[in-house]
């Protein structure tokens, strides 16, 4: 398994995993499916989008951007999304750590989370695990699928 820059021929892929991760509805704030259109816009407006790509297949994928503007520019932030049939081979780490590394090598210094789901505890142990600090809990930060709401937790990393 490797994790390299996506490439236009891996827009079906990282649409399909990302809209599955959508669809879900339980840990990105998304709501709007991608299309092969509003794809490509999206991935190709990344500050970087990496994938996790083994034998020709893509099992996963990050993309990272900045957080905010101006004089918060320096911190970023990421989304990472596994394929439900590829989950538990410790893919996610993989695009993390890669992640970290890309956002020091485009100048980033902070890497923060704004909005990972309480209950999202795998990912939470992961980060934990790998250096992220939580800043506190946002109670009902965010409306699940369902339509209940759960705490956020907020993470950042210094890099």
């Amino acid at each position: 398994m490797q994790v390299r820059e996506y490439t236009k021929h891996d827009l079906p892929d990282i649409i399909r995993i990302w809209n599955e991760v959508v669809e879900d509805g339980i840990a990105f704030p998304q709501e709007e499916l991608l299309d092969a259109e509003s794809g490509d816009a999206f991935f190709a407006s990344q500050s970087y989008c990496g994938v996790a790509e083994e034998d020709g297949k893509v099992y996963g994928l990050y993309i990272l951007h900045p957080n905010n503007i101006g004089r918060c520019g320096h911190i970023c932030n990421a989304s990472y999304a596994v394929s439900s049939d590829a989950r538990g081979r410790h893919i996610g780490e993989m695009l993390v750590k890669d992640c970290l590394r890309m956002g020091r090598e485009l100048g980033f210094r902070v890497l923060q989370f704004n909005a990972v789901v309480e209950s999202n505890v795998h990912a939470r142990h992961l980060y934990e695990r790998l250096g992220f600090v939580q800043l506190g809990t946002i109670p009902g930060g965010f409306r699940m699928k369902d339509g209940h709401y759960e705490n956020i937790c907020p993470y950042y990393h210094e890099l």
